[in-house]
């Protein structure tokens, strides 16, 4: 059984996505990995969200570590033609002591970063910029209004391939490719409408385009997560 290591509490999530030609984002993924599609298509996502209460399970928060906010910047994949989970380009966070933890125990691409968000009703402004290791410039700055409750995502829909992911992939040296879950609840799910988005430093600091046509957004006021640990992924 896989033993779960970490408790976090995921607020106010912006999913964006769009589409990105499936070559471009091969040639960025490792080769053990399967780009997952929706009907053929290949998406990048962006997931500028909060956390708070980061902890090891069993013991308390600790005041001024476990609260940050942090960018996701991410496609999908499969393993062997099964587990669809997520593969990272960059995790930007603003807690410098979870970024050295990150990428010393999943090796995970963590950044350091400032971030803000402000509120103005149904009205949100998110801030991010990446202070160190490089790539640099890397910064994001979103403004969006949060619409109508959608409930939760239903089964074979995009919506649904592109929020109910519950496994990520890391290149662990020197054990090489290895996954860890999350379990939660699925996310209650509200329309959301975008006002702003301000990206290109962000996206071209990995080597990936800017959205040409629609963005597709939802929001999440969140969930409340479980973090398992590090494991092989599992072979046919």
């Amino acid at each position: 059984m896989t033993i779960a290591l970490g408790v976090q509490h995921w607020r106010d999530l912006l999913f964006l996505h769009w589409e990105v030609p499936a070559g471009t984002l091969r040639a960025l993924v490792p080769r053990q990995l399967e780009l997952d599609t929706y009907e053929g298509r290949a998406y990048v996502g962006l997931v500028p969200f909060r956390i708070w209460g980061n902890r090891a399970r069993g013991l308390p928060a600790l005041p001024g570590l476990s609260d940050f906010y942090e960018v996701n910047l991410r496609t999908y994949v499969k393993y062997q033609g099964r587990e669809p989970g997520v593969w990272f380009f960059s995790l930007d966070a603003s807690n410098l002591a979870a970024v050295v933890g990150a990428r010393a125990g999943w090796q995970l691409p963590y950044y350091h970063s400032q971030a803000s968000e402000t509120r103005s009703e149904d009205t949100i402004h998110y801030r991010s910029e990446r202070l160190r290791p490089g790539p640099v410039p890397a910064r994001l700055e979103v403004r969006y209004r949060t619409g109508q409750s959608l409930g939760t995502a239903t089964p074979g829909t995009l919506e649904h391939f592109f929020v109910e992911r519950y496994l990520l992939y890391t290149q662990w040296r020197p054990v090489a490719l290895l996954a860890s879950e999350v379990r939660h609840q699925p996310y209650p799910l509200q329309a959301a409408t975008v006002e702003q988005l301000t990206c290109d430093t962000l996206l071209s600091a990995h080597g990936l385009p800017g959205p040409t046509g629609a963005v597709h957004a939802l929001f999440s006021p969140g969930v409340d997560v479980d973090i398992l640990a590090l494991r092989r992924p599992r072979r046919v």
